[in-house]
């Protein structure tokens, strides 16, 4: 009897480097800036994805500017590594801040796991990550709170109904304008995350702190959201100004030129007509 010829094995098929890029990018729309709960990749914070053989990945981001608060960089690159980590194929994740007056302990420090205190240590700081993710996280939660129950009054929709409708009847519920659209399943999202609502007949509208919302106190606990709301909008405009002063870049699509883009030397010349 000849000998029989082991079969080789199946390969598993991987997917391409773009595919992967491509997945990164997806994760890292899950990260916010934590000041304005907005994703990093929307504010154009993202400089390059590299993906090495090994499945080590590197994220470049850079800040609107040199000073930008050391603990909200650090907050931002430990949220990319967590972020990228949920990949399954990913083996490693090195966040890169670039231009920043404390890139190198932010990088170092988060490469190596340590807390922000001892990364730097040699500053006396105070407080701790957790901490601060836990102030910008209400803020998240009033900013996208806000645009949904903005949107539910608009609508028609009397205070007694807004403040006793469950998580079911919100599920159900169609916003109709763009920005109550964009918050609802973010608004969710951080309900549900928060530990504020579960199940179906829970409260879909409470405080951050879990209380219910009085029908005829409505509007005034509105209005306090605003001021944050409106608090959140301004810093990410600057922030965006910012960033496009600081690097020089103009973007046709965002409509005419002003006096600081031709000064900067932001705007390409005029396309001649050929002869």
């Amino acid at each position: 009897m000849g000998t029989a010829t082991p079969l080789a094995p199946t390969a598993v098929p991987q997917p391409g480097d773009g595919d992967r890029i491509g997945d990164v990018w997806a994760r890292l729309a899950d990260v916010t800036d934590p000041e304005l709960d907005e994703p990093m990749t929307e504010l154009g914070f993202v400089e390059a994805v590299d993906i090495d053989a090994s499945g080590g990945v590197d994220v470049t981001f850079r800040l609107p500017t040199y000073w930008c608060s050391p603990n909200f960089a650090y907050l931002m690159a430990d949220d990319i590594g967590r972020a990228v980590r949920t990949l399954p194929w990913v083996s490693e994740v090195r966040p890169q801040l670039q231009d920043h007056m404390c890139a190198d302990e932010v990088n170092d420090g988060v490469r190596r796991g340590i807390p922000f205190a001892e990364a730097f240590k040699a500053f006396d700081v105070k407080g701790t990550l957790d901490e601060l993710r836990a102030t910008f996280r209400r803020k998240a939660f009033q900013r996208r709170q806000e645009a949904v129950l903005a949107s539910l009054r608009t609508a028609g929709l009397d205070p007694a109904t807004i403040v006793a409708m469950d998580l079911a009847g919100f599920d159900r519920t169609v916003i109709l304008d763009d920005d109550g659209a964009r918050q609802k399943p973010r608004y969710r999202e951080i309900l549900v995350d928060c530990g504020l609502a579960a199940k179906p007949g829970d409260l879909a509208f409470v405080t951050p702190d879990g209380r219910p919302i009085d029908a005829d106190g409505l509007a005034v606990y509105v209005r306090g959201l605003r001021a944050v709301r409106i608090n959140m909008e301004a810093n990410g405009a600057i922030c965006r100004g910012l960033l496009q002063a600081r690097y020089q870049e103009f973007d046709p699509a965002a409509g005419e030129p002003t006096l600081a883009d031709f000064m900067l030397d932001r705007v390409p010349p005029p396309q001649r007509p050929i002869a």
